[in-house]
């Protein structure tokens, strides 16, 4: 793949925890040095010739890697090891032999999944489950991601396959910036005056209006942007989502959530590529694979919707009651999930600061009527365990079995059926795709987490 011109390494999740993590983008363009190598050379040494590594080799544009995703996971890939997710790290490199999960719990996921595939299990409640299907197939030749073989355009779009990288997604000179404590952004061209970016806005800065902006949420590209190593892409026509994370976003879920504060416009966005998945108009032919998303989805129909609730019944009460199936005594205070987050339906940065937090955030599920569901409310942004990237599997119709995970290596009186909905995972590279949940926060036989918006099982 042709690199970008003029990349500075993008976060692929933008970056993120605390200490001297947070001083290398700061919200917009890092140091040249950190991505590009000037003359190519380190210390006065050739950088081809640093010992047997494919790391950190002036290339293309001078590239710190051999193409913009490479140039990326140089920083924000690790050997971090199992149960240990660290920090800014969205790859688990090496990658993981098969029966061991990659390691980090990002919210966008851990890119490592693209290299795990599994094989359809005997007696299979289920669809194989490649590799390439668990996310997005961002090409990094250095860490051995490569290209989707099966989807050549972003399915409702036509952005091809072989130009897919951290930068179709993430601008890494960030020129598009929040400018005022509405969550207000502004896009400008190179050498046009603007205010100017003093930090990370993923997690609740505030801009101080007409003075000084803040970064948007994870380095997004903003209306207008197009990767630059990408020839012709059709540019930008949504502004990155608003949106505040949690600066320890990157742990374990296995004793509580870690929540995202969503505020608006992530379906928008997504829009940029997905450009025909996402419409919320009746399309009669069903071409266009629509499930509503978006700002105007919201969770509280009060008619017989495209999701088929019934008159009368609002999607926001469905969720707050929903524990899980056959139990809908939930109460607002303490429904929501991460496995299936929604959007506040604001920008005000201050509120979603509010809500945002890592087993300290908000528990509480949708109570204003301003609250929509999207993409991310079903998908991971990176990659996951299962198919078509979402945040549980969606392909048979249990996702627990006797009160348990379901997995390859399950033995006893439930094995048949343990294997059957397992995905081609063992057991606990099954609880490791649900973030280390344990099993018995759901039902005996739970159904798809569909139902916590559906309430259909």
């Amino acid at each position: 793949m042709k690199a970008t011109k003029i990349l500075a390494a993008t976060a692929l999740i933008s970056l993120a925890t605390a200490g001297s993590a947070l001083a290398f983008h700061d919200g917009g363009v890092a140091y040249c040095d950190g991505c590009h190598t000037m003359h190519n050379s380190s210390g006065n040494k050739a950088m081809a010739k640093k010992g047997n590594s494919t790391q950190f080799q002036g290339l293309n544009y001078l590239l710190q890697g051999s193409d913009d995703s490479s140039t990326c996971l140089n920083c924000h890939a690790s050997a971090d090891a199992v149960g240990k997710p660290s920090g800014y790290h969205v790859m688990t490199y090496p990658a993981p032999a098969l029966g061991t999960p990659p390691t980090e719990r990002t919210p966008g996921g851990d890119f490592a999944w693209l290299t795990q595939s599994y094989p359809v299990p005997a007696g299979s409640h289920g669809a194989a489950s490649p590799g390439e299907r668990h996310g997005h197939n961002v090409i990094a030749a250095d860490y051995g991601l490569i290209a989707d073989t099966t989807l050549t355009t972003a399915p409702g779009g036509a952005y091809a396959n072989t130009a897919l990288s951290c930068a179709s997604c993430h601008d890494p000179h960030s020129r598009a910036r929040i400018v005022d404590t509405n969550g207000t952004i502004a896009y400008t061209k190179i050498g046009t005056a603007t205010l100017p970016i003093v930090g990370s806005g993923s997690y609740g800065a505030t801009a101080v209006a007409g003075q000084q902006a803040v970064g948007v949420y994870r380095l997004l590209g903003g209306a207008n942007y197009s990767q630059m190593s990408y020839t012709n892409p059709t540019p930008f026509t949504s502004d990155p989502p608003v949106a505040v994370a949690p600066s320890t976003y990157n742990r374990s879920e296995g004793l509580s959530d870690t929540r995202v504060a969503y505020g608006k416009g992530m379906s928008e966005w997504c829009s940029n590529c997905h450009v025909s998945i996402h419409n919320n108009n009746v399309n009669a032919a069903n071409t266009k694979l629509i499930h509503p998303a978006g700002n105007t989805a919201l969770l509280t129909a009060t008619a017989n919707d495209l999701q088929g609730n019934a008159a009368g019944t609002t999607i926001a009460a469905l969720y707050n009651a929903y524990v899980n199936s056959g139990n809908l005594t939930g109460v607002v205070g303490t429904s929501y999930t991460s496995l299936v987050p929604f959007e506040e339906g604001t920008g005000v940065v201050a509120t979603l600061a509010g809500h945002a937090g890592a087993g300290t955030g908000s528990t509480a599920g949708p109570s204003t009527g301003t609250e929509n569901v999207m993409c991310l409310s079903c998908h991971r942004a990176h990659a996951g365990g299962f198919n078509s990237m979402t945040r549980w599997n969606n392909n048979s119709e249990f996702i627990t079995v006797g009160g348990a995970w379901p997995g390859t290596d399950v033995t006893g009186a439930n094995s048949a059926s343990a294997v059957s909905y397992s995905n081609g995972m063992n057991q606990a590279t099954y609880q490791a795709a649900m973030y280390d949940r344990p099993a018995t926060q759901y039902a005996y036989a739970q159904r798809s987490l569909c139902n916590k918006c559906h309430a259909k099982d």
